[in-house]
């Protein structure tokens, strides 16, 4: 949808759903995302988590004795100049508070200095790389809802054990985010956990074809291919190992960032010939069924998707939706908008029953990462092309 009329769409939304309850001056929170990239879904989708949590929060009286929140969107492309150029609007906005980030951790990381400079609030619902949340910060202003690659990483590689793969390959985009994962496989590697490395193969974004990398790995060894890709090359890859003769096809277990795109509509009939599974933080099958349906009925009057099916990018979605009420509720500790006392009372904001879960305490002052190894489970697309758990989170099997 061209973004004139994407934004004209949202704003009819609001307009008809905003809620009574609360009418002061608005308190504004960012989201610098990639709603330009083609076929990606992973910025609306976060979009649509804020927006269904905004929408409860004014119902009952927004925040600060009776402000509304509201969103304010920038496109960033996935381009880091573009998302620099946004933080810094962002930053001089009065009554932004904070500003949620996007699907990609390259982008993010580029952004790290002017959220530094600028003391600008930012929370991340999806960027994974581990160097967004342990950035040096002294106050630190980015708080993680979401996967990290510390985390990501070895439970992949439990995945490929409980398998009973012995010997995997690691296929990795050659980014920062393709770079924090080695480095979390390296680590996972020396403190003695299974399987072992066959080989690493590094590709490029936007390669045409990555089935030469692939092969090089299983002919090393590679008995499954741990893949760090996007859905563009997680697509191509799909298709090149299912035209493969059968002997040749290795389980493909692959970090998340496929699921932020149209992976299955460009990957098509050959998904159902490859063993592709996801690692994921949530699913909507597996969410207190209470709480996932008040969610999906709000999300259902809103944006017509009132089934575990309509949600597109289904972390996204729930991370936003429950990084929102979590920021809501600092705001209300902090009694104002200024950002550094909202970051200060996210460290402070107590238990919260979420759609993702119950959080003891979503952030600390030594803590600003809200999931843990506890949180994460495999996935596998079915017949529909919906994301549905493993049985025991596929963590469980012949490897362990």
């Amino acid at each position: 949808m061209p973004l004139l009329c994407r934004a004209l769409a949202l704003l009819l939304t609001l307009l008809f759903a905003w809620p009574a309850a609360a009418a002061g001056e608005p308190v504004l929170i960012g989201l610098d995302g990639e709603f330009g990239l083609t076929n990606s879904t992973s910025a609306r989708s976060i979009e649509r988590g804020i927006l269904t949590a905004i929408h409860e929060i004014n119902a009952k009286g927004g925040v600060l004795g009776g402000r509304p929140l509201a969103l304010v969107t920038r496109d960033n492309r996935s381009m880091p100049a573009r998302g620099i150029k946004n933080i810094e609007e962002f930053a001089a906005m009065p009554d932004l508070v904070a500003v949620f980030g996007g699907r990609f951790s390259p982008v993010v990381l580029e952004e790290m200095e002017v959220l530094r400079r600028t003391r600008t609030l930012f929370l991340a619902p999806w960027s994974s790389a581990d160097a967004i949340v342990a950035n040096g910060m002294s106050p630190n202003f980015v708080f993680r809802l979401s996967l990290r690659d510390s985390l990501a990483m070895p439970t992949m590689l439990r995945h490929a054990h409980a398998k009973g793969v012995e010997q995997v390959g690691l296929l990795l985009t050659n980014t920062a985010w393709g770079r924090s994962n080695m480095a979390a496989a390296q680590g996972h590697f020396e403190a003695g956990g299974g399987p072992r490395l066959a080989a690493v193969a590094w590709y490029n974004w936007r390669d045409r074809s990555l089935v030469d990398k692939y092969l090089s790995l299983i002919d090393a060894g590679a008995r499954a291919v741990v893949l760090v890709a996007n859905d563009d090359e997680a697509a191509v890859l799909v298709r090149e190992v299912a035209a493969l003769p059968r002997e040749r096809r290795v389980p493909i277990i692959s970090h998340w960032g496929v699921t932020g795109g149209d992976f299955v509509g460009q990957a098509g009939k050959a998904l159902a010939e490859v063993d592709f599974s996801v690692i994921q933080t949530f699913s909507l099958y597996r969410a207190d069924p209470a709480i996932r349906d008040r969610v999906l009925a709000v999300a259902g009057r809103l944006f017509g998707m009132d089934r575990i099916e309509d949600v597109e990018a289904p972390v996204g979605f729930a991370h936003a939706y429950d990084l929102t009420h979590i920021l809501a509720r600092a705001i209300d500790l902090a009694g104002g908008t200024d950002r550094a006392l909202v970051r200060d009372a996210l460290e402070q904001v107590g238990a919260h029953r979420g759609l993702v879960k119950r959080y003891p305490r979503p952030f600390t002052p030594d803590r600003h990462e809200a999931l843990n190894a506890d949180d994460l489970l495999m996935a596998r697309y079915d017949s529909r092309g919906v994301l549905v758990p493993l049985p025991d989170g596929g963590l469980v099997g012949e490897g362990r």
